[in-house]
C-alpha cells in the first residue's frame, strides 16, 4: 500500500482498530452483568457458581496464555492477516456463545473467544506503531488506551440495555455484526506490516511462554476462586509457571534468535513502564471488580443502573486519555505517570468513605478520579514501552504490554477478591454458625449468596442482610486500602526509575534509536 495513502488514512485506520479493540475488551465486562441471568434455569442455562466462574476464566486463561505468542506471530506472518483471522475466530466464537445450550458449551465457546481476542489485541497496538510517525504516535496510543478504559466502563451499560430487551445470548451476538463490518474495513484500509528480517523461528521460547503464562494464570485464577492460596493445587501452578517464565527469560537471553530479547528490560523506559502498567491495573481493576457487587448487592441497583454509575469513569477516560500526549510534551512522561498513579491511589483511598448509605454521587466522583488517574498512566507508559523497541518488534512489544496488564488484572481480581472474601467470612462467622448447615456455605461464599439465603429463609433470614452488607463493605474497605498502597508504591517506583526530561527539555521516554528513526522515515 502506498505510504502516502496510508498517511492520509491513518486516523481512519485508528478508528477501525479502536472499534476492533472495543469489541474484545467490552466482552469481558459485558458478561459480568449477564451472570445472574445465565444462572437462572428458566431465563438462562441454570449454570452453577463454578460454571459461571469458568465461563469467565476460560476466556482469561487462553487470552493471557496466547497474547505473547500471537504478538510474535503477527511480527512474522503479517499483523493485518493475524488481526483479520483473530476477529473471524472471535466472531464465530461469539455466535457459538450466544446460542450455547449448556454451561459446558458456553465455557468452551468462551475459550475460543479468548483465542481470537489474543490474536486481535497485540496487532491493534503494533499496527498503530507502524502507521503513525513518532510525533503523532503518543496521541494515537492515548486514544487507543482510552478505548480500553471506555470498554471497561460501557460494558455494564450495554449489557444492562441488552438484557432489558433481549435474551442473555444477545450480550455475545452483538459482537457479530460489528466484527463483520470491522473485517471489511480492515481489509480495505489497514496496510500489511511485518518484521522484514524475522530471523529463525524460536519454537522453544514460544512454547515456554505459553506454558509459563497458562500455568501462572491458572494458579492465580484458582487461588481467587478457592480463597486458599496455600493449597498444592494453587501453589504448584503459580510456582511452576513462574519457574517456567524464569527459564524463558534465561533461554531468551542466550539464544541468537529470541522471540523476545529480554535484555531490553535493561532499558528503564521499558521496565519501569511495564511495571507501572501492571501495578496500576492490579490495584485499580481489582477494586473496580468488587465495586460492581457493592452497587448491585449492597445498594440494590439494577444491572443497567450500576452500569450507568460507571459512566464517570468512561468520561474521564475520554477526556484525559487523548490529552495525555500534550501533558507529556509539557511535563514529561515521568511526571505525568507519577501524578496519574498518585491520583489512582487517592481514588482507591476514597473508597474508605463509601458505606452502605453513602450518596451515590460520591461513588461517581471516585470513579471519575480513578478514570482520570488511569488515563494519565496507560498512554505514556504504553508509548514508553513501544518507543524502547524497533518497529519490526512492535508485535512482541504490544504483546508484552498487554500480557502484563492481563496477568495483573487476573491477579488483582483474585488477590483483592480473596481479601474481601476473607474479611467478609470473618465478620460474618457468628451469623453463619447460626444458619442451617444446608445454606451456611452459600451464605459464606459471597454477598449474593447471603442475599439468596435470606430470601429463601423468609422472615427468619432478614436479620442476615444487614450484617452481610456491613461485612462486605468492611472487606471492600480493607482491599481498597491495600490497593491504594500498591498504586502509591507504583508511583514511587516510576518516580525513581523512569527516565525524566533531558537537560535540553526533550523527553527521553520518547526517544528513538537511529535505526528506528531511519525506519520511520522509510
Amino acid at each position: 500500500m502506498d505510504p502516502q495513502l496510508v498517511h492520509r488514512r491513518r486516523w481512519y485506520i485508528l478508528a477501525v482498530l479502536t472499534v476492533s479493540l472495543l469489541v474484545v475488551v467490552l466482552d469481558n465486562t459485558i458478561l459480568n452483568v449477564a451472570l445472574k441471568t445465565i444462572a437462572d434455569p428458566e431465563q438462562g442455562l441454570g449454570a452453577t457458581q463454578s460454571q459461571l466462574e469458568w465461563a469467565i476464566n476460560s476466556y482469561t486463561l487462553v487470552f493471557a496464555g496466547l497474547l505473547f505468542t500471537f504478538g510474535v506471530l503477527g511480527d512474522r506472518a503479517g499483523r493485518k492477516r493475524v488481526l483479520i483471522g483473530g476477529l473471524a475466530v472471535f466472531g464465530v466464537a461469539s455466535l457459538l456463545s450466544a446460542y450455547a445450550q449448556t454451561p459446558d458449551q458456553l465455557i468452551w465457546a468462551r475459550a475460543l473467544m479468548g483465542l481470537g481476542g489474543a490474536a486481535v489485541m497485540p496487532q491493534t497496538l503494533s499496527i498503530i506503531t507502524n502507521v503513525f510517525e513518532p510525533q503523532e504516535r503518543a496521541r494515537a496510543i492515548g486514544i487507543w488506551a482510552g478505548a480500553v478504559g471506555l470498554a471497561v466502563a460501557i460494558g455494564p451499560v450495554t449489557g444492562g440495555l441488552l438484557l432489558a430487551h433481549f435474551w442473555w445470548g444477545s450480550v455475545f451476538f452483538i459482537n457479530v455484526p460489528v466484527i463483520i463490518a470491522g473485517i471489511a474495513l480492515i481489509a480495505l484500509l489497514v496496510p500489511e506490516s511485518r518484521n522484514p528480517r524475522p530471523g529463525r523461528f524460536d519454537p522453544v521460547g514460544v512454547l515456554l511462554s505459553i506454558v509459563g503464562l497458562v500455568a501462572l494464570s491458572y494458579g492465580i485464577i484458582h487461588g481467587g476462586d478457592t480463597g486458599d492460596w496455600l493449597t498444592p493445587g494453587v501453589l504448584a501452578p503459580i510456582v511452576g509457571g513462574a519457574a517456567v517464565l524464569g527459564l524463558f527469560a534465561w533461554y531468551e537471553a542466550r539464544t541468537d534468535h529470541p522471540a523476545f530479547d529480554v535484555r531490553l528490560f535493561r532499558d528503564p523506559r521499558l521496565s519501569a513502564a511495564v511495571a507501572s502498567i501492571a501495578l496500576c491495573f492490579f490495584a485499580a481493576t481489582g477494586v473496580f471488580f468488587f465495586a460492581n457487587f457493592y452497587m448491585q448487592s449492597v445498594r440494590g441497583l439494577t444491572p443497567l443502573q450500576s452500569g450507568l454509575m460507571v459512566l464517570p469513569f468512561a468520561a474521564a477516560q475520554l477526556i484525559f486519555s487523548s490529552r495525555s500526549a500534550a501533558m507529556v510534551r509539557r511535563f514529561g512522561a515521568k511526571a505525568v505517570c507519577t501524578a496519574g498513579l498518585l491520583l489512582v491511589s487517592a481514588a482507591l483511598t476514597a473508597y474508605q468513605f463509601v458505606g452502605e448509605h453513602t450518596p451515590l454521587w460520591v461513588m461517581g466522583a471516585v470513579f471519575f478520579a480513578q478514570g482520570a488517574g488511569m488515563a494519565n498512566v496507560m498512554p505514556p507508559a504504553t508509548e514508553s514501552v513501544m518507543s524502547a523497541l524497533p518497529r519490526e518488534k512492535a508485535g512482541a512489544g504490544s504483546a508484552l504490554n498487554n500480557t502484563a496488564r492481563q496477568v495483573a488484572v487476573a491477579l488483582g481480581v483474585a488477590v483483592l477478591g480473596s481479601v474481601v472474601a476473607s474479611v467478609y467470612r470473618g465478620d460474618l462467622a457468628d451469623r453463619l454458625a447460626a444458619l442451617p448447615a444446608g445454606v451456611r456455605e452459600a451464605a459464606g461464599q459471597s454477598i449474593e449468596g447471603a442475599h439468596a439465603v435470606a430470601e429463601r429463609l423468609g422472615p427468619a433470614g432478614e436479620s442476615l442482610i444487614g450484617p452481610a452488607n456491613a461485612a462486605f463493605v468492611h472487606g471492600m474497605h480493607t482491599a481498597s486500602a491495600a490497593a491504594a498502597v500498591v498504586a502509591f508504591l507504583a508511583a514511587m517506583m516510576v518516580l525513581s526509575w523512569m527516565p525524566g526530561r533531558s537537560p535540553a527539555g526533550g523527553e527521553t521516554t520518547s526517544a528513538e534509536t537511529p535505526r528506528q528513526r531511519e525506519s520511520a522515515r522509510g
